[in-house]
């Protein structure tokens, strides 16, 4: 995990902290005023981010995207008397958020992984030497040679030998 998705979780730990100590709070009779000082305070850590973007959207005239709406679910919640349920509203927006973040993140990894492994160059026979090029400069009928242990650069079918392939890299199964 990134320094800013640890902030992140430990952001929303607190929120749920704060979310719950002010639902036992409402149910032991605490003041409406200090109930809803606590659950303001709340909203505003947990989802200074989305407020925040929520303006920007409005300024840059993108009204209704995702912030506005979190927004406006959350402040129709705090009007009507609701305040946990706008506090948890912001609150798992920002769950759903961050395992959204935290996806793509891993899906960039693993794509990148991906490219690290792809061979950087195909044998061919030219001239009746065997030379290495890029596999994007090999035209469509080019036969190849791949030796034993060396990663097949391109899609193809085998015309000459027989050999076993390692897939567990395109399938993900252990070999």
């Amino acid at each position: 995990m990134t320094r800013e998705q640890k902030t992140a979780v430990i952001r929303m730990i607190t929120a749920a902290a704060g979310l719950a100590a002010g639902i036992i709070a409402e149910h032991t009779g605490l003041g409406q005023v200090p109930l809803i000082c606590l659950f303001a305070v709340v909203y505003i850590f947990v989802g200074y981010k989305v407020i925040l973007e929520a303006f920007e959207g409005i300024v840059k005239g993108e009204v209704f995207d995702e912030n506005f709406l979190m927004l406006v679910a959350s402040v129709a919640a705090f009007c009507i008397g609701e305040y946990a349920e706008g506090v948890a509203v912001m609150l798992f927006y920002q769950v759903g958020e961050f395992f959204e973040d935290y996806a793509v993140e891993k899906s960039r990894k693993s794509i990148s992984d991906m490219m690290d492994i792809m061979p950087r160059y195909a044998n061919i026979i030219e001239n009746g030497v065997l030379t290495s090029v890029d596999p994007a400069d090999i035209k469509v009928g080019t036969e190849i040679i791949v030796k034993a242990g060396e990663r097949i650069p391109l899609d193809g079918v085998v015309v000459q030998g027989e050999s076993f392939i390692d897939t567990s890299a395109l399938t993900g199964e252990s070999t």
